[in-house]
């Protein structure tokens, strides 16, 4: 019986895998928790990252939570459910303005913003030394541009996409790619990479 319990479970996940965005959306705006629970579980390892790259470690489960309480409160207000993902990303985006906001109050003066950086053990000594890399690397670009890099390079969102999230014309996603990415390319020949 616990052989069939599971296979009845992985049927359906796979069912549940194939019921759009716009679909959850429409529940999940009509109350219908379930939908929202699959919706978060589609999207926490994108927000995770993506905040995790803007803010770092310090205070991100937080920041998660409160990306999904806003998108929780405001999916009632969405137009468009056919663009969940993008407006989600864009209130990703406000959490960690919020919260970079926030933390330069607190840390007045201070022009040299660090974050504590949770390294796991398993990962191999070349994996975290690219990992380090990549993270201080990351760290030389302005929070606009470092912004722009994550979501295109790192999250695969094309541009289109990341303007609108942003707020700003392709014109200057395309511009602040080009920067972001001569000086990541600049920062990792200085570091003693061959790129």
């Amino acid at each position: 019986m616990h052989l069939s319990v599971r296979i009845i479970f992985k049927v359906l996940a796979n069912e549940l895998e194939k019921i759009t965005d716009k679909e959850l959306v429409l529940k999940a705006s009509q109350g219908e928790h379930y939908a929202f629970r699959l919706l978060y579980r589609r999207y926490l390892p994108r927000v995770r990252s993506t905040l995790y790259q803007l803010c770092g470690n310090c205070l991100l489960d937080d920041l998660v939570q409160e990306v999904f309480l806003r998108t929780w409160k405001n999916l009632p207000k969405l137009r468009q459910p056919d663009y969940f993902s993008t407006w989600l990303y864009r209130i990703t985006w406000n959490v960690a303005t919020d919260n970079r906001r926030k933390f330069a109050q607190q840390e007045e003066g201070n022009k040299n913003l660090t974050f504590v950086q949770n390294e796991q053990k398993s990962l191999d000594v070349m994996e975290l030394h690219y990992q380090d890399l990549t993270w201080r690397g990351l760290q030389t670009l302005s929070f606009d541009h470092r912004a722009v890099l994550i979501l295109h390079d790192l999250e695969d969102l094309p541009q289109k996409e990341v303007a609108k999230i942003l707020g700003i014309p392709i014109g200057t996603v395309k511009s602040r790619l080009f920067h972001a990415r001569n000086t990541m390319r600049t920062f990792l020949t200085q570091q003693g990479l061959d790129l």
